[in-house]
């Protein structure tokens, strides 16, 4: 083995909760079994995972259960929040931007997490964006857009913040609250809707730390990672699993399908795809599943193909999939993809639930309770 392999540095994964909501998302993260710590092995390299929560809001962020808080702006803000004023949290980062820079430093790569549309996140969130953008790190936005009862200054609030951040980071997942509504006829609990939206981050993050890190037959790696996501703009990260006779089909159309983002992967000009199974998986079966996705892509795509043999997965096959490069006219907003539901066989991977988090209901970002007790 190349010795400069062994002794390479481990990846460094910094994932960022700016506000409320994204505080809330990493908070969430944290709680669940596989959020206190990524450090996976692949031969001899390792990687490892830092959470920070950035806010303007002092009693907030002493609630966070991230290793590193980060204060910003109280000199302005005098530690009570943004007040919903976008302007506000962006002038609030910039009287901080050495502390951020600080915290950003050494990261292979950042995921940026923020419920747009109020004040901290949708102000502070690109300014975090362009520092890492100025120190040459690969970035991820995973944010969210409110709900329509939150009304139409909210909502312009996020789109505009949405633009801003779209200049700096390399690739923007977009989280539309509006969509929870869709993951079930049933009745679904506020709690677990935002639990659903934040599975969105920790399955991305566990996902690129699987794809590069997993000793696999054919090894995907950091460079693969950056050679598709890498100033691609909007992405889609999925991940499905499933049993049975039809799991190749079942897994590859669950990784492709999510009612909660606003992309689908039709002009993919970038894929990775990465099948996990055991060893006795047919060729025919990870052939269907790779050819399901990668016919979405455009004809010239980028295609990067890994797979990894688990042999406690024993019948199930589990797609994981990142695509970007989508043409924009080809967005979810104008294209009505119809929602795959499993069968009660397969597998689908679910959120962990995380009874023991609170909704933020003091912070400028906290994408409900804000609306109840009418604060700007």
């Amino acid at each position: 083995m190349d010795k400069s392999y062994i002794n390479q540095p481990p990846v460094l994964i910094k994932v960022i909760g700016v506000g409320g909501g994204g505080g809330n998302a990493v908070n969430r993260m944290i709680s669940t079994s596989a959020g206190s710590s990524v450090s996976t092995q692949k031969s001899d390299a390792f990687a490892s995972v830092e959470y920070i929560n950035i806010n303007t809001d002092l009693a907030i962020l002493q609630k966070s259960v991230a290793p590193i808080k980060i204060s910003i702006g109280e000199r302005i803000t005098k530690g009570r929040g943004a007040g919903a004023n976008p302007e506000l949290g962006e002038k609030a980062a910039d009287e901080s931007i050495e502390a951020i820079t600080e915290a950003i430093k050494g990261a292979d790569m950042v995921f940026i997490t923020a419920g747009m549309g109020g004040g901290t996140g949708t102000g502070a969130a690109p300014i975090v964006a362009r520092i890492a953008k100025q120190l040459e790190i690969l970035t991820v936005a995973v944010v969210t857009k409110p709900f329509k009862f939150e009304g139409a200054r909210r909502m312009a609030q996020a789109e505009a913040g949405i633009e801003k951040l779209r200049e700096y980071v390399d690739s923007l997942i977009v989280i539309p609250n509006e969509r929870l509504k869709m993951l079930t006829d049933k009745k679904i609990t506020l709690l677990n809707a935002f639990q659903e939206a934040d599975d969105v981050l920790k399955k991305g993050v566990q996902s690129i730390c699987d794809l590069i890190l997993v000793d696999a037959e054919i090894n995907l790696d950091f460079a693969d990672v950056q050679t598709v996501m890498r100033g691609a703009g909007l992405a889609h990260m999925g991940v499905g699993s499933a049993k049975g006779k039809d799991k190749a089909e079942q897994a590859a159309k669950l990784a492709m399908s999510s009612p909660l983002l606003e992309t689908n992967i039709s002009g993919a000009k970038g894929i990775i795809v990465n099948i996990t199974a055991s060893p006795d998986v047919g060729l025919d079966e990870v052939d269907q599943a790779v050819e399901m996705i990668t016919n979405e892509a455009q004809a010239d795509a980028q295609i990067i193909f890994g797979a990894a043999f688990d042999p406690t997965l024993e019948d199930e096959m589990k797609v994981t999939l990142v695509a970007t490069g989508f043409d924009v006219n080809k967005r979810t907003s104008e294209y009505r993809r119809p929602v795959y539901t499993a069968p009660a066989a397969p597998s689908a991977e679910a959120p962990m639930a995380d009874t023991s988090a609170k909704t933020n209901a003091d912070s400028g970002d906290a994408d409900f309770f804000d609306i109840i007790n009418r604060r700007n």
